[in-house]
């Protein structure tokens, strides 16, 4: 039996989320973050646009130009105290209605035991910063948004924004699928395995494990060879 068999048996059974360790930040970041980064970049396209942006959490909405979209409070960075606080808290006391996705947070802290959702506050740095926890945030929600990280004079507030055109979710093709996974393993740290059978999972491209890596199936096949280093998998080979 070669060493990705074991994957092969496993990917037929249960999805990718069921096979990683949930109390692991690294391995439950690296899941998440294609799905986002995906999103986040439609988003921009069909959502945000460049435009001037305003928030008013009194009425739960965040607007685009003159597009109005409902508003979920995920959490706010500081730069006096370099921390991070969660929505959840409630320093500011919001009222519930947009705190609905930072609470999930929360329930998903406990149930992963995951420090970085359970903890109220913590210092911000490479690794957890309000946009590395708003990609999890938003992911992990049975809901679909995207974030945006809105700066002010002492910090930045980061918000899920909801109710999006259906071009935000499409699907990307293989050029894009190669471009953003060497964009996103040489920017952050993760497990190129995880990221990349999430990432093809969510985009419903179907795959095969062969020997020392997969096969991706988009119009044309794609090959991704893996080695183990250190306890992660590296991608060693992307190539039609």
């Amino acid at each position: 039996m070669g060493l990705f068999d074991l994957f092969k048996k496993k990917e037929e059974k249960m999805n990718v989320f069921d096979t990683i360790d949930k109390s692991d930040w690294l391995q439950v970041f690296s899941y998440c973050l294609g799905k986002m980064m995906v999103i986040q970049n439609n988003a921009s396209l069909y959502v945000v646009k460049n435009q001037n942006w305003n928030v008013d959490f009194s009425k739960g909405i965040i607007v685009f130009g003159n597009d109005e979209y409902p508003v979920q409070f995920i959490g706010s960075e500081s730069n006096i105290s370099n921390t991070w606080n969660w929505g959840w808290n409630n320093i500011n006391k919001f009222q519930d209605s947009i705190l609905l996705l930072a609470n999930e947070t929360l329930v998903n802290g406990f149930e992963f035991n995951l420090n970085a959702l359970k903890l109220a506050q913590f210092e911000v740095d490479e690794i957890f910063n309000g946009h590395h926890l708003a990609i999890v945030a938003c992911a992990l929600s049975k809901e679909d948004y995207f974030y945006y990280r809105g700066p002010h004079d002492k910090g930045a507030v980061l918000m899920a924004v909801g109710n999006l055109p259906k071009e935000v979710f499409s699907p990307i093709h293989l050029t894009e699928f190669i471009n953003l996974t060497i964009q996103c393993i040489n920017q952050f740290s993760i497990d190129h395995k995880i990221f990349v059978e999430a990432l093809l999972e969510w985009n419903k491209t179907t795959y095969t494990w062969e020997k020392d890596g997969l096969i991706a199936h988009f119009n044309q096949d794609l090959f991704i060879s893996f080695e183990k280093v250190n306890e992660l998998y590296r991608i060693t080979q992307i190539n039609t």
